[in-house]
């Protein structure tokens, strides 16, 4: 699971309860005897700074480590320099939060129906702003790819790779339409097509690359599901904080679901591994390094997981497992981070091949 930050307190009607439901909480309201506060529940002076803070702290790291990671993970290798490593990077980072947060919305409306008592209240969506901002970093992917091939841009597009890359950026503004209509459902379809050009760009190796894709389609999915639908689950479960039943049974929907995507994505992250890497240049390459990097924060991620779930099932308040599933959010995002440089780093097997 993951954790992210607080969810606009703006909220819209939703589906749910008649008028007699449980009235929605106020801004200051906390978990029932959860989240620390003044006399009279309202957080204590100073407190509101921050979350802001944390969140230019976790995005400045997550910046300086898509910038300088591709560099840093290839130093002494021997392997040839990618031009603009760290902006492809930061693109392809954008891009996998907004297939996360775009999919975790259509995902976790399904989790929140089912839970009863729940307060009438629903989170902003941000589908629309993020399928578009990842529209344009794949549209700046297609410009750099240009740039670093001394191609025009309709050149570029007639490549395999800016083909691809043009495919998406039209999937995501698709989606985006279809976010902002009456039925938001829609874009599964775009997204899917996404998705399923991402995997084939990502794999343009000539061994058994239809083989790559499908699990890429698999490991990337699943990790967008968990990410972006736990990231509307905790968005949610602070809007609830005054219905801490409610905001608890959601949780424990969620991670029960947790539980197949875990399974799926260390599932086709092992055979992809095999598939990929040379055991002998595990530490001498940027791709090995990386990924032990990845998996270094996959343990952490599931160590907080663990425990947030182990408190969900010993204590009645979600205070404390929603504190750490926030924390298990912001790793999360690191990893989305490192993903994006596994995806630009150079392929290992030449290393194993080389004289």
């Amino acid at each position: 699971m993951l954790s992210g930050p607080p969810a606009d307190p703006a909220a819209q009607a939703g589906p749910g309860l008649p008028a007699a439901a449980v009235p929605a909480p106020t801004d200051d309201a906390p978990f029932a005897g959860g989240i620390p506060g003044g006399p009279s529940g309202r957080p204590a002076p100073g407190r509101s700074w921050t979350a802001p803070l944390l969140l230019c702290a976790a995005g400045t790291l997550a910046l300086l480590v898509a910038l300088l990671g591709p560099g840093l993970v290839a130093r002494g290798t021997g392997e040839l320099r990618i031009p603009g490593a760290g902006l492809t990077t930061v693109l392809r980072t954008v891009l996998f939060a907004a297939l996360a947060l775009h999919l975790g919305e259509l995902l976790a409306p399904q989790l929140i129906r089912p839970v009863r008592g729940r307060p009438r209240t629903a989170v902003r969506s941000w589908a629309v702003y993020a399928s578009l901002a990842g529209a344009a970093a794949a549209a700046g992917q297609i410009v750099r790819l240009a740039a670093v091939s001394d191609l025009g841009i309709t050149e570029t597009y007639g490549t395999r790779e800016g083909g691809l890359l043009l495919l998406i950026a039209n999937g995501l503004v698709l989606a985006a339409c279809c976010a902002a209509s009456r039925r938001p459902a829609l874009a599964l379809a775009p997204l899917a097509l996404v998705i399923g050009a991402e995997a084939l760009r990502a794999h343009p190796e000539a061994y058994s690359p239809e083989f790559g894709a499908a699990l890429t389609v698999v490991h990337l999915t699943a990790a967008s599901l968990w990410t972006g639908g736990l990231l509307y689950v905790l968005r949610t479960m602070w809007l609830w904080r005054g219905s801490p039943v409610a905001a608890r049974a959601l949780l424990g929907r969620y991670a029960r679901l947790a539980i197949w995507l875990y399974v799926a994505l260390a599932a086709t992250g092992t055979a992809s591994t095999l598939r990929r890497l040379p055991l002998d240049v595990v530490f001498t390459s940027a791709y090995g390094r990386t990924l032990l990097a990845k998996l270094a924060l996959m343990a952490v991620v599931s160590v907080l997981a663990v425990a947030a779930r182990r408190r969900m099932l010993r204590d009645a308040d979600p205070s404390v497992a929603h504190l750490l599933a926030r924390r298990e959010q912001v790793v999360l995002g690191l990893v989305v981070v490192v993903s994006a440089i596994l995806t630009v780093v150079p392929d290992p097997h030449w290393i194993s091949l080389r004289p």
